[in-house]
């Protein structure tokens, strides 16, 4: 079993390239109303329009914060190309970079143009330059 979370947008073009540019992914899917991002050859997240189709269990749009008590995760394998890529796109960055001496990685905790909280996580045992 793989997952495959799937969040509520309000601009579905709009969020896939946010999350390429954070992930270092492409588009799987395209399109106005619903998007696939896949990184390498795994589909890693889905966007979905909070009005495309009829899905009376995806939430509604005008409770906010989105994803209250969900993190949308996401393990990186090179996480230093992972931070230029969060740098470049100007992410909003919550906290970190930091080494999570309990999880024995870096990690750095972003939030995504919607409101959802990300957070980009280094292998396990990669605490940074230093520790190499």
């Amino acid at each position: 079993m793989q997952p495959q979370p799937l969040i509520a947008v309000r601009d579905v073009p709009a969020s896939s390239q946010w999350y390429q540019a954070v992930l270092g992914g492409r588009s799987g899917h395209g399109g106005t109303e619903y998007e696939q991002l896949m990184v390498g050859d795994r589909m890693v997240l889905q966007l979905h329009g909070w009005d495309a189709h009829h899905h009376p269990h995806l939430g509604r749009p005008e409770s906010r914060p989105y994803g209250n008590g969900i993190l949308l995760w996401f393990q990186a394998e090179h996480f230093d190309e992972a931070l230029q890529r969060i740098r470049a796109v100007g992410a909003e960055v919550l906290e970190g970079p930091l080494v999570n001496a309990n999880a024995q990685h870096r990690e750095i905790w972003l939030r995504d143009p919607e409101g959802y909280v990300v957070v980009i996580a280094g292998a396990y045992g990669d605490l940074g330059p230093a520790a190499s």
